[in-house]
């Protein structure tokens, strides 16, 4: 084989459907634009939300609030996670990450309280519920800020 011989497979390659090229083709004259109108115009885009001149929705709709788009949003885990890690071990994102309980963590880790915890476990986490504090106090593990 060398590379003057090589093909695509059959059937792969179809050539460009053109449009406007003559009645026969099946797609002459408005070329699949119909007749008049603005979308039959060149140039004739409607931009996105725009509703034919009424007010548009994003627009009708109040305005509230803030968004912080400099938040650095932190992953959340519940006590219940905790409970796969073994006596005395330490829990980091790097362990979460290992063990398939997170799927990413780009800027920290905070812990909940929903359920509970059975494992002595020291916790290094960016941040912790006050109920996920004392329930891993309660279970003999530390909770560590980092």
């Amino acid at each position: 084989m060398e590379l003057n011989n090589l093909s695509p497979a059959q059937g792969s390659v179809q050539s460009a459907y053109r449009k406007g090229r003559g009645n026969g083709s099946g797609n002459g004259k408005t070329g699949g634009r119909g007749h008049k109108g603005q979308k039959a115009r060149s140039g004739g885009k409607i931009r996105v939300g725009f509703e034919g001149g009424q007010m548009p929705l994003h627009r009708r709709l109040p305005k509230r609030g803030f968004n912080n788009i400099f938040a650095k949003p932190l992953e959340i885990i519940n006590l219940t996670a905790l409970n796969a890690f073994e006596d005395g071990d330490v829990v980091t994102a790097e362990a979460l990450l290992a063990k398939g309980i997170l799927a990413k963590c780009e800027y920290g880790v905070k812990v909940l309280g929903n359920g509970s915890v059975t494992k002595k476990v020291t916790v290094q986490a960016n941040a912790f519920s006050a109920s996920a504090l004392e329930a891993i106090a309660a279970a003999g593990g530390k909770a560590e800020v980092i």
